[in-house]
């Protein structure tokens, strides 16, 4: 059995200190490993259906192949590993604000090694997603307005729940339409949320996309007797060609 306790990296950042720890569960026999921004919980490899489901989900939405990939938010990569699962996925950019976490995937310290920075179809890029939303450029340096067929956030807790500052004009129809200069006609963005769905953020979305909707995520919590927790992605399409 490994040890039931131990942190694999602290590192500040430009919105708190973040750290990388392992728990070993002893009821259910497993290691399960956390993202902490200061006290708060960001992540657990215990929960991944949503962040799985987001990929999922969006590439459902999408037809042909090819399809070329943003996601917002790296975490412990459970997004970022169901994108590439898909082999119609071409290529995968990932942006995320912290470098540590970044850093951590290059280094193998997180649950799936290095499968992510290993893959090539797979770009990890440290920026402020946000930022890069409102930008002229956009999300490629090398390719200033380069569109996408999709774009999946995981980022903030809800879009009512803020990470931080950074993202508060982004969940807005103004946010939400500019946005869409960097998908292609028909592609879908995709927002994670830690609750189930709420009507008046799918009709937010539909000021924004010519088409919205929310996808309830159910899962069992095997710390709390399997009890039934829901959580939601919600897409919103750009309208075609």
């Amino acid at each position: 059995m490994s040890a039931m306790f131990e942190e694999l990296d602290y590192a500040p950042t430009p919105i708190g200190a973040v750290s990388l720890r392992r728990r070993h569960i002893l009821s259910l026999g497993t290691d399960v490993y956390e993202i902490l921004l200061g006290e708060e919980h960001l992540m657990s490899s215990l929960f991944t259906a949503s962040e799985v489901a987001l990929a999922d989900l969006g590439l459902a939405a999408l037809d042909g192949g090819k399809l070329d990939i943003l996601v917002g938010g790296l975490g412990l990569g459970y997004t970022a590993e169901a994108v590439l699962a898909h082999q119609t996925v071409a290529t995968l950019t990932v942006v995320d604000l912290l470098e540590p976490v970044i850093r951590w995937h290059r280094e193998g310290l997180v649950p799936m090694k290095t499968a992510l920075a290993d893959d090539p179809r797979c770009q990890l890029v440290q920026g402020d997603f946000f930022a890069l939303a409102g930008s002229t450029e956009g999300f490629d340096a090398q390719e200033p307005e380069r569109q996408f067929d999709a774009i999946l956030i995981d980022i903030d807790h809800t879009p009512d729940r803020l990470l931080h500052g950074g993202s508060a004009g982004f969940y807005t129809t103004s946010g939400l339409t500019k946005i869409q200069r960097f998908l292609k006609p028909g592609g879908v963005v995709g927002l994670w949320s830690d609750e189930a769905p709420e009507a008046a953020i799918t009709d937010l979305l539909k000021t924004a996309f010519a088409d919205a909707w929310a996808e309830p995520v159910i899962f069992a919590n095997p710390l709390q007797d399997g009890r039934e927790f829901t959580q939601s992605v919600y897409l919103g399409r750009k309208a075609g060609p």
